[in-house]
This record gives structure tokens, C-alpha cells and sequence, in this order.
């Protein structure tokens, strides 16, 4: 065998490299940022962690014990600009600054966000104080969720859930069903947050925002959001939702 010589070249990255710490169940986050986010200069690597069939307190807390190691299985070679949690009940229910803590024990980022933090940024952007929310969480999750909102001084006027506990089930709820839940959600509200990164959001937000004349947000667009605001990163040029023409507040 002949040896040979080579050259070495820069990282796929060379725009921005994100990561992201998924559910096992999960099917639909990934796909979301590759549609947010198509440039491909921008590297986008995921690591799951195992997330149970049912979602309830005990299979989040179960979750809680692997978000360290599912950091750890990033590239270790690549430099993240930031990394983000894909699961907005789980950080509810574990809390964000914990999520941050375990996330920073596995990889090495200068910034960690979540759906929440991420949501609770966009709605101060949007300058948002009465909210719709919609989940597809069983009341146990669900309750948490719209409380984490009540304490970061949003008032949430409606809370509609789908009451489905497996996670199997959540990727499989049609588009048509979360519409009519935002439209519901939306009443006496000045925006509506379709919680949960596995619902499959994100080609219902441009024609709820029309319909409502309301801001429409999801996790996965606030997580791609929040991610882009602390980079210097940009989405592609029809991104879906008002959020996107929305810069961060500092503080």
C-alpha cells in the first residue's frame, strides 16, 4: 500500500455550528431546523437521548439523568456556537438554568437555550403579555407548562391540550388539528405558542399568522429563533412567523 499525502480543510461549519440534544421519540425538530436553516455553510449535528413511549413526570425525570451524556456524544472536534435542548416540557418540569448546567457539563458552548428560554425571549421581542397555548401534553405536563409562562408574567387567557401521553401519537397529529386548536387558543390573546418540538408546526404558522393577524409561534421556531439572535446566523429568507423579522431584546 502506497501512502500518500493530504490537506486538511476547515470545518463544515464554516458559517455557524449548532447542536442540538433531542428526544429519542422525537421526529420532527430535526427536520424543522434543516427546513430553517437550508444554507448549507450552517452544520447542524444532533445527539438523542433515550425519552420513554409515554411522556409524564417520570419518563422526564428519567431524561434528566442523560442530558450530560447526550451533550457529551456531540462532535468533540467541532466548535458550537450554541446548543439547545429540544424539549419544552422536559426543560419545564427539570428547569432551564439545570437543563443549561447539564448541557455545559458535556459540550463546550458559548451559549445553551432551550424551547422556553427560548419562547419566554421571543415573546419579551414581541412585546407579548396575554398568550394562547396550545400542547398536546396530558394535564400533568401540560399544567407546569402554562405556569412557567404565569411566572415570567405572561398571562395565559387559554390553554387547549390534545391530552395525548405517547409520544408515538404527538408527530402524528394532523396540521388541521392544530390549526383549529390555535384558532381556539387565539381568543382574548395578543399571541399563540404551539408547544411541544415533536408537533408538526411549522407549515401552519404563515397561514395562522394570516388568519388571526396574530403572532404564531411554536418551539422549534423559537428554539431556531433563539439560536439565531445569539449567532450570526440568518434563516432562510421566508422563515415562518413574524418572530423572524424580530430581534432580541438585551436584558
Amino acid at each position: 500500500m502506497k501512502q500518500i499525502g493530504y490537506e486538511l480543510t476547515g470545518p463544515i461549519g464554516s458559517a455557524a455550528t449548532l447542536g442540538l440534544v433531542v428526544l429519542q421519540a422525537d421526529e420532527t425538530l430535526e427536520q424543522d431546523f434543516r427546513q430553517i436553516f437550508p444554507d448549507r455553510d450552517i452544520a447542524i449535528y444532533i445527539s438523542r437521548i433515550p425519552s420513554g413511549d409515554a411522556l409524564n413526570a417520570e419518563t422526564i425525570a428519567a431524561m434528566e439523568a442523560e442530558l450530560t451524556r447526550g451533550a457529551q456524544l456531540l462532535p468533540r472536534a467541532a466548535r458550537f456556537d450554541a446548543v439547545g435542548y429540544g424539549c419544552t416540557s422536559g426543560t419545564t418540569l427539570i428547569g432551564a438554568k439545570a437543563v443549561a448546567r447539564m448541557l455545559r457539563q458535556g459540550v463546550d458552548t458559548p451559549v445553551v437555550t432551550d424551547p422556553l428560554t427560548a419562547a419566554l425571549a421571543a415573546l419579551r421581542a414581541l412585546g407579548t403579555r396575554r398568550l394562547g397555548l396550545v400542547t398536546p401534553y396530558i394535564d400533568s405536563i401540560a399544567s407546569p407548562v402554562r405556569d412557567a409562562f404565569g411566572a415570567a408574567g405572561i398571562e395565559v387567557c387559554q390553554t387547549l391540550s390534545f391530552g395525548e401521553e405517547v409520544e408515538a401519537r404527538v408527530a402524528r397529529i394532523s396540521p388541521q388539528s392544530i390549526i383549529e386548536a390555535a384558532r381556539a387558543a387565539a381568543k382574548g390573546a395578543e399571541a399563540v405558542f404551539l408547544s411541544c418540538t415533536n408537533l408538526r408546526t411549522l407549515g401552519c404558522i404563515a397561514g395562522l399568522e394570516a388568519e388571526l393577524d396574530l403572532p404564531v409561534l411554536s418551539s422549534n421556531q423559537v428554539l431556531a429563533w433563539h439560536m439565531m439572535q445569539t449567532t450570526t446566523i440568518t434563516a432562510r429568507k421566508n422563515a415562518p412567523g413574524r418572530l423572524f423579522q424580530t430581534k432580541a431584546r438585551s436584558g
